[in-house]
This record gives structure tokens, C-alpha cells and sequence, in this order.
């Protein structure tokens, strides 16, 4: 009877012990294609909404602000270096500037990217929404 206490125990501590160790699952990254980026609005000079696929939204917080964007007449400037697939914030390398070309373009640092639900997305103001 003694035994069966000591090795009932040891099992629970073994299985307490393999559910620590099973390393948790990481987020599921959302990759694409910087060409197939269709459209970008700005709420404010420190966030970009942007659309990819027609369907798929994301947030870029910018890492300082980036006066230029909030401009009337504003264009994003993308650069792709090596791969051309965006899949975190370390992959953008874009700049804004205004028309006429002869603007000095603004360099501007993504954060952090975050996909969107469609709850989120339903939430951006019309004139904001890519």
C-alpha cells in the first residue's frame, strides 16, 4: 500500500513536471509580400494602418513620430532589403514624403506590427481605414 502512495506521487510529479517543460507555442506569424500592400492611412503621426489582400489589416506603431505622415499630400516610400517578405517590425524600411518629388524624404521606425481582427478593423474610423 505504502508503494503504490510513493509511485501514485511520483507520477503526479512527473506529469506536473512534463507540462512545465512543454514550451508554449508561439504566435502564428502573418507574412506577405511588401507588393502586395495595397493601401496605408494615418490616424496620427506615430501609427499606420495599412491593407494587404484586400482583407488583412495591420497596425504599425512607429517607434517616434514621423511628421510628415498626417500631411495632405504624403507618400510611403517602401524599401525592400534581401527578402521582400514582411513578417515583424524589424522588416519595414520606409520612409514618407511629400509632393513634390524634390521633398526631402523622413525616415520612419516600426515598433511593432500587430494583425488586426475584424472587430478591430471595424472599429477604425472611415476616414482612416486603408
Amino acid at each position: 500500500m505504502r508503494h503504490a502512495a510513493v509511485l501514485a506521487l511520483a507520477v503526479q510529479v512527473i506529469g506536473i513536471g512534463a507540462a512545465i517543460a512543454q514550451p508554449s507555442t508561439p504566435p502564428q506569424r502573418e507574412c506577405f509580400p511588401i507588393n502586395q500592400l495595397q493601401g496605408w492611412k494615418a490616424p496620427d503621426n506615430k501609427t499606420i494602418y495599412i491593407r494587404v489582400n484586400m482583407n488583412q489589416y495591420f497596425r504599425l506603431d512607429l517607434a517616434g513620430t514621423c511628421a510628415m505622415l498626417t500631411m495632405p499630400d504624403s507618400h510611403l516610400i517602401t524599401r525592400a532589403r534581401g527578402s521582400d517578405t514582411i513578417c515583424s517590425a524589424i522588416d519595414w524600411d520606409i520612409s514618407v514624403s511629400e509632393s513634390p518629388p524634390d521633398a526631402i524624404p523622413e525616415a520612419c521606425i516600426v515598433k511593432q506590427m500587430t494583425p488586426l481582427t475584424p472587430q478591430e478593423v471595424s472599429a477604425i474610423p472611415p476616414k482612416f481605414k486603408p
